[in-house]
C-alpha cells in the first residue's frame, strides 16, 4: 500500500516514513501544502496523512481542493490537541479522521489499517483467496492453515494483489503502490519478487496455482 505523509516538521515526517516502511508501505513525503496537493492529485495513494499546520496552504485547504477534483482517497487529518475547531472543519470539508499529536506509533498504525478498510466494505482484518490467508494485523500468512514467511516486501507486493483479487495489474500498477516515488525498483526486480512468493505461496503446495501471469498485461491473483 502506498501512502502521502504532508507534514512540516521534517523530523516527524521522516520518522513517520521509517516507521510506516517497516511496517511495508511505501511512503512518499511532502513538507507544505502546495507540494502534498500537487502529489496528491498527480499519484494514486490509497491514503494521504495530512497534517493541519502547514506553510502555504493548510491541511484544511489542500482537503478541500482534493474532494472538489473528485479524489475520495482516504485523509487522516494530524493536528495539536487545542485544534478543534479545524478538525471539525476538516471533517467537514472531507476528512475521514483525525489524530490528535502528539500520539502513539501503535495508535496511528491502527487508525490507518481501519482507514484502508473503509473502502472494501469489510470490517475483517484478514485478506482471502482461496485457502491463502494474510492478516493485516498480525501480518501472518497462511494457506491450508500453513504459514508463509515473508520479507516486508513480498507482504507488501501480495496483499495488493488480494485487496485486488480477479484484477489484471501492470507491473507499473504494483511498483507504483508498493514502492515510494524515490525508488529506484525496475519491472526486472517485481519480475524477481514474483518469482520468490510463487515459490512460497504455490509451489509448496499441491493445490491449484494463485498467482497469475497475463502476458503482455502483468499479473493477477485468481482462485
Amino acid at each position: 500500500m502506498k501512502l502521502l505523509v504532508v507534514e512540516d516538521e521534517h523530523r516527524v515526517a521522516r520518522a513517520i516514513k521509517e516507521g510506516l516502511e517497516q511496517e511495508g508501505y511505501a511512503v512518499d513525503l511532502a513538507f507544505d501544502g502546495e507540494d502534498g496537493l500537487n502529489a496528491a492529485l498527480a499519484d494514486d495513494y490509497d491514503l494521504i496523512l495530512l497534517d493541519v499546520m502547514l506553510p502555504g496552504l493548510n491541511g484544511v485547504e489542500v482537503c478541500t481542493t482534493i474532494r472538489k477534483q473528485g479524489n475520495q482517497t482516504p485523509i487522516l487529518m494530524l493536528t495539536a490537541k487545542d485544534q478543534d475547531r479545524d478538525i471539525v472543519l476538516g471533517l467537514d470539508k472531507g476528512a475521514d479522521d483525525y489524530l490528535a499529536k502528539p500520539f502513539s506509533f501503535e495508535v496511528l498504525l491502527a487508525r490507518i489499517r481501519a482507514l484502508l478498510r473503509r473502502p472494501h466494505e469489510s470490517l475483517d482484518s484478514e485478506l482471502v483467496a482461496g485457502d491463502l490467508r494474510l492478516n493485516l494485523t498480525t501480518k501472518i500468512v497462511t494457506r491450508l492453515e500453513k504459514q508463509i514467511d515473508l520479507t516486508s516486501k513480498e507482504f507488501a507486493i501480495l496483499e495488493y494483489m488480494m485487496r485486488h483479487k480477479g484484477k489484471v495489474l501492470s507491473k507499473q500498477n504494483i511498483m507504483t503502490h508498493v514502492w515510494d516515488f524515490d525508488s529506484d525498483i525496475l519491472p526486472n526486480n517485481l519480475e524477481v519478487f514474483i518469482t520468490y512468493l510463487r515459490a512460497k505461496v504455490d509451489k509448496p503446495f499441491k493445490a491449484k496455482p494463485l498467482i497469475h501471469t497475463v502476458r503482455g498485461f502483468g499479473y493477477k491473483i485468481e482462485t
